[in-house]
């Protein structure tokens, strides 16, 4: 079975991409654009991983990673977080939010699929 990747990003460009690249992995992606109903979302499908953007429309970033942590169906779900902030205040923001890998954008794919595996244990 396929591992499961829920991308939560509001860049239309950004989203295609990473859909793009994990699913020539092998990878099945679900994807919202929007933070509203994120950790919901989560609960919902279980995924094997959460790609997260930081700055969503609806509700940050932060707060859905906050409320997934907050949840014990899925308070162990990873989570690699997208930012194009990379300033050292953001990545301790999201370290103390739980998320489990940040990365900056722009990002390689070599970068990218480098941490979707080993957060999804291929």
């Amino acid at each position: 079975m396929a591992s499961h990747v829920l991308l939560i990003e509001d860049e239309p460009n950004i989203a295609e991409a990473i859909r793009f690249l994990l699913g020539r992995e092998g990878l099945t992606v679900s994807s919202m654009s929007d933070g509203t109903g994120a950790a919901e979302a989560v609960r919902a499908q279980k995924p094997d991983l959460v790609i997260l953007d930081l700055m969503l429309p609806g509700c940050s970033g932060l707060d859905v990673v906050e409320a997934i942590r907050a949840n014990p169906e899925t308070g162990g779900t990873p989570v690699l977080m997208l930012t194009a902030k990379g300033a050292g205040r953001d990545r301790e923001a999201a370290e103390r939010a739980g998320v489990d890998r940040f990365m900056t954008k722009p990002f390689s794919n070599a970068d990218m699929l480098a941490q979707v595996r080993e957060l999804v244990g291929r």
